[in-house]
């Protein structure tokens, strides 16, 4: 009976672990079952942004079960360095400190692996004194992959939570797979932007080119149409290029249209798109700005370039520029309309002396 009894129990514990091991198997089933799903999904994506969104989705559920904090950091090429691109978090009121990434990261950098920290008290690799006082907010455990592609490193997705002990191998495993995955649908859409940027951006100035400026200005004026705002414009000419050019050399002229465009992006910022109209001509598109905004900025345009030395082969030279202005509704409620009429003042401010804007 004694044996028996010892017999029955070895068999419970033995029954025990097939079913823990039967569990985790069907976890697994279902894990890699999600993952077919996430894979074909971001295959789908064109634009970076929605890969990342259904990328953290995604992991935020099946490995994080929405506890803790999900990163996604990307490498910015021109500094070399990680910025933060996209996070989903259990507390959204949860500071992410670390914008460049932390200690954490910079191994995961160093030694291109996935990192799995079960106890980060207890890690001997990291100094939690360290940890503690660069971050704001509590890391018990985290896992975390490198994004890579032909072994570049693109960047880094990561999962932390407060507790510890709470992510496994497994996890981690499962990490690893979704980073090589996403790390494809990544390259993907960062070379279709370049590609498309390629094709919108005239080579010269850097700045958007005709054809584009006609897709963008009809979107635009639907937009604006549809949430009754302003929609301005700025025609955007060089005086006297033909003369500079026949003075200077083409060399001369085609700098200073690299020039002037830099210097129009530089001053229009993130308020609008600077696009080469043709040929000395370029053309503003400035979305939800009024006609009194809009001669703020133009004047400041004629102002910077009027100031601005272009130096060739060590002589000083400057070019001035005539703006013409134009808004909607206020002056137009078609976007050919509002072409017209900033072309119309282009003109007048020539006539008028150059080196000025209309905007009536």
């Amino acid at each position: 009976m004694q044996r028996l009894h010892e017999d029955m129990n070895l068999l419970v514990i033995k029954i025990d672990k097939m079913t823990s091991l039967l569990l985790n198997i069907k976890q697994r089933i279902e894990n890699y079952k999600s993952l077919k799903y996430i894979i074909e999904n971001l295959n789908r994506h064109l634009d970076r942004y929605s890969v990342v969104d259904d990328l953290l989705d995604f992991i935020f559920n099946l490995i994080a079960h929405q506890r803790g904090n999900c990163l996604l950091y990307l490498v910015d090429t021109l500094k070399q360095k990680l910025y933060l691109f996209a996070t989903r978090r259990e507390d959204e009121r949860t500071l992410v400190k670390a914008k460049e990434g932390d200690i954490f990261d910079l191994w995961v950098i160093r030694h291109t692996n996935s990192l799995l920290v079960e106890d980060a008290r207890s890690d001997f690799r990291f100094d939690f004194g360290a940890i503690e006082k660069s971050s704001q907010r509590a890391i018990g455990s985290l896992i975390s992959s490198p994004l890579l592609s032909q072994d570049k490193l693109l960047g880094i997705i990561r999962i932390d939570n407060p507790l510890t002990n709470v992510y496994n191998q497994e996890d981690l495993r499962l990490l690893g797979v979704i980073a090589d995955f996403a790390a494809v649908a990544i390259e993907n859409t960062k070379l279709l932007e370049e590609a498309k940027e390629l094709a919108i951006k005239d080579s010269l100035t850097g700045c958007f080119t005709k054809n584009y400026l006609i897709e963008r200005l009809t979107d635009e004026f639907l937009r604006n149409i549809k949430e009754s705002k302003y929609l301005s414009i700025l025609m955007v000419d060089i005086d006297h290029f033909k003369l500079y050019n026949d003075k200077f050399g083409h060399i001369a002229g085609d700098l200073v249209l690299k020039e002037i465009g830099q210097l129009l992006n530089k001053i229009v910022k993130d308020r609008g798109m600077v696009f080469r109209f043709g040929g000395e001509e370029f053309c503003i598109l400035l979305p939800h700005t009024d006609k009194k905004n809009a001669l703020f900025i133009a004047q400041n345009i004629v102002e910077s370039v009027r100031q601005k030395i272009i130096f060739l082969r060590r002589y000083k030279t400057s070019v001035t520029v005539s703006i013409g202005l134009a808004c909607a509704p206020e002056d137009a409620i078609l976007e050919d309309e509002l072409i017209f009429k900033a072309d119309y003042r282009l003109y007048q401010a020539k006539q008028k002396g150059r080196d000025r804007v209309c905007y009536v």
